[in-house]
């Protein structure tokens, strides 16, 4: 396998052509262990569950990565592992709630302010996101917190980039009517807000 000088984690990858895989794991889970866990927090909103199917993530990355065939980047990659552990978890749960925009509409209007510091205006975004449908926070937690594209956001999810901008489009929405709420929606009070 040609490895790209230029290309993420390189230093993994080329650990992996010396199939040297203690080593690339190890460097795997040192760079993503916080990201795995945050996903599964993301998903899951159980802490308990999350560190569980974190830990089964990182099984499953050390068992397949012998076999890691290039044809997704490393994060995207083990991305895919921890998603498919999270609906795994979800499944065994029996917790699959799909909701209308007026339920989560209801959901987010449930949390008062009262809850958050008024001062403290990241926490107060994060709260938000927090009350959002897991479909909706996750994106924005990958396009946002993660810093992805829109097509990387729709590759990791499997669905169309179409979908990725419309699930975007509503959760700001729905975000941007909760700040209307509570009278934050001035540009200038988010300025130095960092997520």
């Amino acid at each position: 396998m040609e490895i790209d000088p230029a290309a993420p984690d390189n230093d993994i990858l080329v650990l992996l052509q010396g199939c040297e895989l203690e080593h690339a794991f190890a460097l795997l889970f040192e760079r993503y262990e916080g990201k795995v866990y945050r996903l599964c927090c993301s998903m899951l909103r159980d802490a308990t569950q999350a560190e569980d199917a974190a830990q089964e993530s990182w099984v499953r990355v050390s068992t397949a990565l012998a076999s890691y065939d290039r044809r997704a980047s490393l994060s995207t990659w083990i991305y895919a592992i921890t998603r498919n552990r999270c609906l795994t978890a979800i499944e065994r749960r029996r917790y699959l709630v799909s909701m209308s925009t007026a339920d989560i509409e209801a959901e987010i209007t449930a949390l008062e302010v009262g809850q958050v510091d008024p001062e403290d205006l990241s926490a107060l975004l994060r709260e938000l996101v927090e009350f959002l449908p897991e479909r909706y926070r996750r994106v924005l937690t990958l396009f946002y917190y993660e810093d992805r594209s829109v097509s990387e956001v729709a590759k990791m999810l499997a669905m169309p980039e179409g979908t990725v901008k419309t699930l975007l489009y509503r959760a700001r929405a729905a975000l941007g009517e909760q700040l209307r709420r509570r009278g934050l929606d001035d540009p200038s009070a988010w300025w130095d807000v960092q997520p």
